[in-house]
């Protein structure tokens, strides 16, 4: 009987996932936190798994990263860094659904897991969760089934 050594698992490396977002609205500042800088950082967070590091890479401190995470309207740049880390998604309220819909998403892209940038379209589909939503309500409203 020889002894034999146990095949080989191969490990799959995490693919990151960063879902669309709408950016935090800002006054635009060529050294702040702008909608390009805030695509970037999400994908570094989701690569690198560190706030820290993900700051670095685009140029920004760990304690701007926060602040801007606190601030009016940013539940979706907030929803997608928990995203981006692995942490459970949140309810979306009717307020996210029109500022989504409003805003339009930015989409991180990720090719062979690693981060390459990022592409902003208009979100029709939160836009036609709105409309589902506010008509269901009306119809509670006035009895109407």
């Amino acid at each position: 009987m020889s002894l034999e050594s146990p095949p080989r698992i191969r490990q799959q490396r995490r693919v990151p996932r960063v879902p669309p977002f709408y950016p935090v609205p800002l006054r635009t500042m060529h050294n702040g936190w702008t909608v390009t800088r805030q695509a970037h950082f999400l994908g570094w967070l989701a690569e690198t798994g560190s706030v820290s590091a993900a700051c670095a890479r685009v140029g920004m401190s760990r304690n701007s990263a926060y602040k801007l995470r606190r601030k009016p309207h940013a539940e979706s740049f907030a929803a997608a860094w928990d995203a981006a880390l692995g942490m459970p998604i949140r309810k979306v309220t009717i307020d996210d659904l029109a500022f989504l819909a409003y805003q339009g998403l930015i989409r991180p892209r990720f090719r062979g897991g690693k981060y390459i940038g990022s592409r902003q379209k208009p979100d029709t589909t939160a836009l036609l969760r709105l409309l589902a939503r506010l008509d269901r309500s009306a119809c509670g409203r006035h009895g109407e089934g």
